[in-house]
């Protein structure tokens, strides 16, 4: 049967409306994931428990189609995606469970690899699982494609590290190798299924050649195919299934939890660059390091390093290495300082009969490890970002006998030549001989096609038949390596593993045609479309990096999707097709939502800032130009404005109390379509702002400081409800002139802005010219820089960095100013109330994150940073005309910050938003400080 309308009313009836898409732009949203594949699923489904999981395969068995899994949808093989039901995690997947004092960890598949990693750190323990998308990629991707990475190794997978899982089957079957009851009662209905395992196990291992194949596959790191090694690894068939699950990439069953064994992360390590002369010295050191204390050793060829020699802070003498210049990057790891000497000098020794070309020798500095790793980690965008237009990225994953290392890099160098790819690089994990190749492919011409069909079936035979390697190693089979399954292990393996899913899926509906088809050209069939839609965003490779910190993914779309669907109304106008559906849609879920706060491009390898794409498009929609130019020349009445406006609604407040307000302004709001915000008890009130003078006071021998009031601190004051009454603006000078600083401002403070309103708004003339306008009155405040500059909102600090630079003039935001200038004139008496810190995006971009926390812990011992917090998605005005964007984003917010009595910030914006959904008041930094400081004693 074919997916019908029967099959939707049934989700439906099962389903909230809101959790299950049909309409063009989420199923073309969900088309997509970090291969180069795409089909469009029929509907998607998000998913908040097990039990909704159980019934959804239920109903795909009734109307017998299928249903794939996905997680973030960062797999590269084409494992994630579906024509049929498309099953995504919700937001109910983030369970975890610390055991043994973080030498396990229960875990649920929506937990992001880098999270548990962040659960375990004080413990000094990481999952073993290392995958270079570790920052984006959930844990149920993890298991299901066997990731490993670069410290991973095979030791560490999931398949060797798993100590438990909840998994549910085809039919419906939930199992818990963690719960004897669960245990008894699979064992007793799925006796038959565990009996025919068995079975399987005994046959397989009474095979003296299958068996003896099975090993020398899984001696290699390898994903290729189900994981025949649990035939041979084990005896009871609940430990051979919960391993076959490990790697099957969702075609045997859903994993809804998994505990994991974890490994020690030790705090002492060196890194160094060893550049050897050929590929062929350099590998023979990569085998020598193997019986080293090593936790790292990374391969690059000579066109990989070419590739990222231009980064900052790499040698200058990468320019001049010599063509067939091979390199390890070497990291090595200890619990102690003293063991760390001790494995340098073993690693060095080992080492010692290799000559180099050039090295950056073992160094402890976290900063130059963190430069050289940036040399291994920028190869891949390098490749992305210099690719043709209309081009995707391919990276392959192979693995290649360690012995055989050497040939297999020339041998696979021979075939870059041969068909025309003079683009691709080499790097990988050597220990393991696994080589990552990666090169720009077209897929819109058919001989662009038939050169990669060439090019995979030569590399097919080099890898799996000459030297018996594996053609994944650890980024799974998906579609792309499935039809060269048989080729790899042979045809009785292959049977065997069809076996296994016929005995566990005999429907066949669980992600058909990945890991296993019988469709030769599935490969080549599908192929995603990247055609060419904004300089801005040409280049994304749409790996899904950025979704994490979106503030708005879940709720519409993602940075990814959002350049998916731009990329797909733009074809379609070329093809001369009607777009005004497609667009209208467009304009809510990829513009109104966006809060283009810009830490999509902090996550993409590319540098993808997807705000600055819908800035733009918001600027060519723009009306209003000359209401945008009177706002600009006439700022201050604005601004005057916006006090009567927040005068009003603190009257009303008095007069009818918050219940009756908050009810009124609902039915206003709903009256108006959305377009009157709605009042609630956070609003701010109105901030009276007495103009003061910027001259210097010649008898005031304290050092100056100009102090630039943002116009949200100049217009918005605490809430009525705030406990703390006094605006930012008094509090700020009191802190400063605390610290023995003489407050000075520019003229005509109440006109100046710096051009942010205009900028988000799409008006990025009126941003242009009141920014000048801003930088011009601070040069005059600060006598031509003299003085420095103090800003009290970090989005403002941001917007106006660049230019203060290029103008001259020593720019601060609180967090730096505080540390650089304040630390050493007060003292501080830390409080013990629970205290929450909320790092604003503007924070991030400037780079202070850690510095306003580190803030926060001198002033109050009890500091809580919520998790999975990015963004609060208040974003200038969205939190008042998009509050459903503020609210997806802060959902967690109250619960995580229960027991807290205050919050701090550096946004008053985000500060609204942020008491809103938390239930507590957020202040400004400097209120925090300002409470726990007093002038230091002078001598």
């Amino acid at each position: 049967m074919s997916f019908s309308a029967a099959t939707l009313a049934d989700i439906r009836q099962r389903i909230p409306e809101n959790r299950v898409f049909n309409d063009p732009v989420s199923t073309l949203a969900f088309g997509t994931d970090a291969s180069f594949y795409r089909l469009i699923p029929k509907v998607v489904v998000r998913v908040q428990d097990e039990a909704e999981v159980v019934d959804l395969l239920a109903i795909a068995r009734n109307h017998k189609v299928p249903v794939t899994f996905r997680a973030a949808g960062t797999s590269l093989s084409g494992q994630a995606i579906s024509d049929s039901i498309l099953i995504v995690l919700g937001d109910q997947w983030n369970g975890h469970d610390i055991r043994a004092e973080g030498r396990q960890i229960r875990l649920q598949p929506g937990v992001i690899g880098a999270q548990a990693n962040a659960w375990l750190a004080p413990r000094g323990y990481k999952i073993g699982p290392d995958p270079a998308s570790i920052n984006a990629c959930k844990i149920g991707g993890i298991v299901a494609n066997n990731a490993s990475g670069m410290c991973c190794g095979t030791a560490q997978n999931s398949y060797h590290t798993l100590a438990g899982m909840r998994l549910v089957l085809a039919d419906g079957a939930v199992l818990d190798t963690e719960d004897p009851a669960s245990l008894a009662a699979f064992r007793d209905s799925h006796g038959e299924l565990l009996a025919a395992l068995k079975k399987l196990a005994i046959n397989t291992r009474e095979n003296p050649e299958l068996a003896e194949r099975i090993r020398h596959k899984y001696r290699l790191k390898n994903t290729t195919g189900l994981s025949l090694n649990s035939l041979v690894d084990f005896e009871d068939p609940i430990d051979i299934l919960t391993h076959l699950m490990v790697g099957s990439e969702g075609t045997l069953g859903f994993v809804s939890a998994v505990t994991y064994n974890t490994v020690p992360e030790y705090p002492d390590k060196a890194t160094a660059l060893l550049v050897f002369r050929n590929a062929e010295t350099c590998c023979r050191a990569a085998s020598a390091l193997r019986s080293q204390p090593v936790a790292a050793v990374e391969l690059l060829d000579r066109r990989s390093l070419r590739s990222v020699q231009d980064k900052p802070g790499l040698p200058d003498w990468i320019h001049d290495l010599s063509e067939d210049a091979c390199a390890l990057l070497v990291e090595t790891r200890a619990p102690s300082s003293e063991s760390l000497d001790e494995q340098l000098a073993r690693i060095r020794a080992s080492l010692a009969d290799f000559p180099l070309e050039q090295q950056v020798d073992f160094t402890r500095d976290g900063k130059v490890s963190d430069q050289l790793w940036a040399i291994r980690k920028g190869t891949f965008p390098a490749v992305g970002a210099v690719r043709p237009n209309g081009t995707t990225v391919i990276i392959e994953d192979v693995t290649f006998p360690i012995d055989q290392l050497s040939e297999g890099v020339t041998r696979l160098q021979e075939l870059f030549v041969k068909h025309g790819y003079d683009d691709a690089i080499i790097f990988g994990h050597a220990l393991e001989g696994n080589l990552h190749f990666v090169f720009p492919q077209g897929f819109d011409d058919p001989a662009e096609v038939a050169r990669y069909e060439a090019f995979m079936q030569d590399v097919a035979q080099l890898v799996a038949v000459e030297f018996g390697g594996s053609l994944k190693a650890e980024h799974g089979t998906g579609r792309n390596m499935a039809p060269f399954v048989e080729l790899e292990w042979g045809h009785d393996a292959w049977q065997l593993m069809w076996q296994i899913k016929r005995l566990l899926d005999p429907e066949n509906l669980l992600n058909p045609d990945v890991v296993l088809s019988e469709d030769p050209q599935i490969h080549l069939k599908n192929l995603k479309p990247l055609p060419e839609a904004d300089p801005l965003v040409d280049k994304c490779i749409e790996c899904g990096f950025c979704e994490p910190v979106c503030p708005s993914e879940g709720l519409t779309l993602s940075p990814r999707q959002r350049i998916v669907i731009w990329r797909d109304i733009q074809a379609r106008r070329r093809a001369g097709e009607d777009t005004a559906e497609l667009e209208k849609a467009y304009q809510y879920h990829g513009l109104d939502t966006c809060a283009a706060t810009g830490l999509c491009a902090q996550r993409c390898p590319v540098g993808i800032n997807t705000g600055d794409l819908v800035r733009k498009l918001r600027s060519e929609k723009a009306g209003g130009q000359s209401v945008a130019n009177q706002l600009a020349r006439h700022f201050a009445g604005a601004l005057k404005a916006t006090r009567f406006v927040l005068a009003s609604a603190s009257m009303a407040e008095r007069l009818m109390g918050a219940p009756l307000l908050t009810r009124l302004s609902a039915g206003v709001r709903k009256v108006s379509g959305g377009k009157v915000a709605q009042w609630d008890p956070t609003l701010p009130q109105p901030v009276r702002l007495v103009s003061p003078a910027a001259q210097e006071d010649p008898a005031d021998g304290r050092p100056r400081v100009v102090y630039l009031a943002a116009c949200v601190s100049r217009t918005m004051g605490p809430a009525r409800s705030d406990k703390a009454q006094e605006p930012l603006i008094s509090v700020t000078r009191r802190l400063l002139e605390k610290g023995g600083y003489q407050v000075v401002y520019p003229e005509a403070l109440d006109s100046l802005c710096c051009g942010q309103p205009f900028a988000s708004k799409g008006y990025p003339y009126q941003a242009a010219s009141k920014k000048d306008e801003l930088i011009s009155a601070l040069l005059r405040a600060s006598r031509n820089g003299v003085d420095p500059i103090y800003c009290d909102t970090s989005p403002c600090t941001l917007q106006i960095r660049e230019a203060a630079e290029e103008a001259g003039l020593t720019l601060f935001d609180p967090v730096r100013f505080i540390r650089d200038h304040l630390y050493e004139r007060l003292d501080f008496e830390p409080e013990q109330t629970p205290l929450a810190v909320h790092v604003t995006c503007s924070t991030q971009h400037l780079g202070e994150s850690q510095g306003l926390i580190d803030i926060a812990r001198r002033c109050s011992s009890n500091v809580v940073i919520p998790e999975g917090i990015h963004c609060c998605g208040f974003a200038g005005d969205k939190g008042f005309n998009v509050p459903e964007l503020n609210a997806h984003s802060l959902k967690t917010l109250a619960e995580q910050t229960a027991g807290c009595e205050e919050g701090i910030s550096t946004s008053r914006t985000c500060e609204i938003g942020l008491s809103r959904h938390s239930g507590i008041d957020y202040h400004g930094l400097v209120y925090l400080v300002d409470r726990v400081t007093r002038p230091k004693a002078t001598a």
